[in-house]
């Protein structure tokens, strides 16, 4: 689950990690307010969409007076912002950030994710700090330093230490920025991230340490326990099929083609997909409905699925172990009755219950095709929608 910037940045301020003041502003009367409660010089407002990329997508407006942050709220509220994280539909944006300048001296990166190759949660940090990290991977490899963090002790002062000696934090700064390492790898623990991204991290005229930004990501698995989180959770910068998939506890993702799929299983679900391009389709989804969907649940992802105007086709492709195909069958039929499909649908059947679901399908008396295999299957969805 993603969160806006300015969510991000009180969460950190909990844990005591330094960040600039600001407020979350909704119209243009509340961006000027809170500009007038900074009381600074300068004031940067701030856009707040899920995606990154919004400085060069002009959603950073650096205000020099009251009348300069009525302007820039006036123009970026209610405007559509297009980022390289957004595609070229773009999101409008709702609220913004009126946050205090700073005089800012170098540029950092600071970064926490789970390394798979280690199993282990792991710091990087650069000194090419403003810059997408894959860039500076792609270009200048040697200035991204990790620390892979042992669970047992955490991120120690020592590591966070050879960090800010390796990205060149000046000296004056050095015990802050080590404050600001330990409290970082508090959250992502503590709050249960699957991201923890800053960038820019910012050394300052007078030595503070600041996240100028702020990007965390959270486990959606680990929400149960973090109520406080799943209250931050923005409807509006998510794929309306995505959110409504979500209340059937439905694993869906939208894409580009046209022939939805339903599959029980992630890897069987890829593997379709995989199967779908092969025979030159194009899979408008990914959705799986998982091992123990109830006939209610496969007609919501029925639905789900056919709500994306581009689907000109659908692919069923069960393999039932703790999913049962007679179950799979029902959902299908009723969802067909229900929304009195005329799109192809190509069904493929296999495993616990196999012939009670083709039965269903075969007496239905309703158009829908029958395939033997995964392969069978996904060329015959592909011829009909071409």
């Amino acid at each position: 689950m993603n969160i806006h910037e300015y969510q991000g940045k009180q969460i950190m301020r909990d844990f005591g990690v330094s960040v600039p003041n600001g407020h979350v502003a909704y119209t243009v009367d509340e961006a000027v307010e809170a500009a007038e409660k900074l009381g600074t010089d300068v004031i940067v407002v701030k856009a707040q969409i899920h995606a990154g990329g919004r400085g060069n997508a002009g959603g950073v407006k650096i205000a020099k007076n009251l009348d300069d942050v009525r302007t820039y709220a006036s123009e970026l509220l209610g405007s559509t912002l297009v980022t390289h994280q957004t595609g070229s539909e773009g999101k409008e944006v709702k609220r913004l950030l009126i946050e205090e300048g700073c005089d800012i001296q170098s540029e950092y990166y600071i970064g926490l994710v789970m390394d798979r190759a280690t199993s282990r949660v792991t710091m990087m940090a650069s000194e090419e700090g403003g810059t997408e990290i894959e860039e500076v991977a792609e270009k200048s490899p040697e200035k991204i330093f990790k620390e892979v963090i042992d669970p047992v002790t955490g991120l120690t002062p020592f590591q966070a230490r050879r960090l800010a000696f390796n990205i060149n934090i000046p000296k004056e700064s050095l015990s802050k920025a080590v404050k600001f390492m330990l409290g970082l790898y508090d959250v992502f623990v503590k709050k249960d991230c699957s991201i923890a991204e800053i960038n820019p991290l910012v050394t300052t005229g007078d030595n503070q340490v600041l996240a100028l930004d702020s990007k965390l990501n959270f486990d959606d698995n680990a929400l149960f326990r973090q109520k406080d989180v799943a209250e931050l959770r923005d409807l509006d910068e998510e794929d309306p099929k995505e959110v409504e998939a979500s209340k059937y506890d439905l694993s869906y993702i939208a894409l580009d083609g046209n022939i939805g799929c339903m599959v029980n299983g992630a890897g069987l679900a890829m593997a379709t997909m995989d199967t779908i391009k092969y025979y030159g389709g194009e899979p408008a989804n990914f959705l799986d409905v998982g091992g123990g969907a109830t006939t209610e649940k496969v007609t919501e992802a029925f639905k789900i699925i056919l709500s994306d105007e581009s689907v000109k086709g659908i692919f069923v492709n069960i393999f039932g172990g703790i999913m049962k195909c007679d179950v799979i069958a029902e959902g299908v039929v009723e969802a067909t009755k229900q929304i009195g499909l005329t799109l192809p649908l190509v069904v493929r059947l296999e495993g616990t219950n196999v012939a009670d679901g083709k039965k269903i399908l075969d007496e239905s008396g309703l158009n829908i095709t029958s395939a033997d295999s995964m392969a069978d299957g996904a060329q015959k969805i592909v011829d009909f929608v071409k």
